[in-house]
C-alpha cells in the first residue's frame, strides 16, 4: 500500500510540474510542449502500472474496508492525474498550433490559469496528506473557474481577433476540463477518509474533532 501510495504522489508532483510547463507555454512564450509531452506520457504510463499493482493487491490479498477504499479512489486518482497531464499537453501544442500568443493573454486568462494551479496543488496535498479540507477550497475555485469560461464564450464568440480568440476557447476548455477533474479527485480522497463521496464543511469539522 505504501509502494501504491508513493507512486500516485508522485504522478501529482509530475502532473503538477506539467501543468506549470504548460503554463509557460502562453504565459511566457515559451516551447515546452515536447517537455510537456515527455512528463505526460511517463504520468501515463505510471497510471498502468497503478492499475497493475491494484489488480496484484486484490489478488493476494484482502483488504480491510479502509485499505479497499483507499485502493478503489487510487484507481480514480492516478486516471485525474493522467488527464492533468493530457490536457497540459493540448494547452502547450496551442502555442506550437498558433505561434506566439502571450498578447493574446488578459487577466481573466491568468487568473483562471492561477486558481486551476492551485487546484492541482491543493489535490497533490490532499491526496499525500489525506487532507479533505482541502476538498472544499478545489469546490470553491471550481466554481469561480466554470462561471468565468461560461460567461467568456460568449464574448468570444464576436472577438474581431480570430486567433486570440481561437487560443482562449481552447485554452479556457481545457483549464475548466482540469478543474472538473481535480474535483473528481477531491470526492474519491474525501472517500477514503470519511467513506462519503462529495465533502461538505460540516463533516470536515467534525472529523477535525
Amino acid at each position: 500500500m505504501k509502494e501504491l501510495s508513493e507512486m500516485i504522489s508522485q504522478m501529482g508532483e509530475d502532473a503538477l510540474t506539467c501543468f506549470s510547463l504548460a503554463l509557460e507555454s502562453y504565459l511566457d512564450d515559451r516551447k515546452t510542449a515536447p517537455q510537456v509531452h515527455e512528463l505526460s506520457q511517463n504520468i501515463r504510463k505510471n497510471y498502468y502500472k497503478v492499475e497493475d499493482q491494484i489488480f496484484d493487491i486484490m489478488l493476494k490479498y484482502q483488504p480491510v474496508a479502509e485499505d479497499f477504499r483507499f485502493i478503489r479512489s487510487s484507481t480514480e486518482i492516478s486516471y485525474a492525474y493522467s488527464r492533468f497531464g493530457r490536457y497540459a499537453y493540448d494547452i502547450a501544442l496551442v502555442r506550437e498550433t498558433y505561434g506566439g500568443v502571450t498578447e493574446c493573454v488578459n487577466d481573466g486568462l491568468e487568473e483562471t490559469s492561477t486558481r486551476v494551479k492551485k487546484m492541482i496543488r491543493d489535490a497533490v496535498i490532499s491526496f499525500r496528506d489525506l487532507d479533505i479540507r482541502k476538498a472544499i477550497k478545489i469546490q470553491r475555485r471550481e466554481v469561480k473557474v466554470d462561471r468565468i469560461y461560461h460567461e467568456r464564450i460568449p464574448e468570444l464568440i464576436n472577438s474581431n481577433n480570430t486567433k486570440c480568440a481561437l487560443m482562449e476557447t481552447l485554452i479556457l476548455r481545457y483549464l475548466e476540463r482540469i478543474a472538473d477533474h481535480a474535483v473528481f479527485l477531491s470526492d474519491a480522497v474525501n472517500y477514503i477518509v470519511t467513506g462519503k463521496h462529495r465533502p461538505v464543511e460540516e463533516e470536515i469539522s467534525d472529523n477535525d474533532k
